[in-house]
């Protein structure tokens, strides 16, 4: 009889997703102004250059937004 092992866990990292500035600015409803004024006041979520390009991480985006949670006593 041959023996049926299940595969190991992967260790392989979860795949990141990286989203834009207007990615960011269409998922909370807000203008891109609104985002770039964040960036000047060192206020919005950590952004990443990649090239010429500015990008956020979805999980810097979900520990941001976590971080403004308006708590009413």
């Amino acid at each position: 009889m041959s023996e049926q092992t299940s595969p190991a866990p992967s260790t392989a990292p979860i795949r990141e997703e990286w989203l834009s500035p207007k990615d960011i600015c269409r998922e909370l409803q807000i203008p891109e102004q609104t985002f770039y004024q964040w960036r000047t006041k060192h206020a919005g979520p950590r952004a990443h250059r990649i090239g010429r390009h500015l990008r956020i991480s979805r999980t810097d985006l979900n520990e941001w937004l976590a971080t403004t949670e308006d708590h009413l006593a």
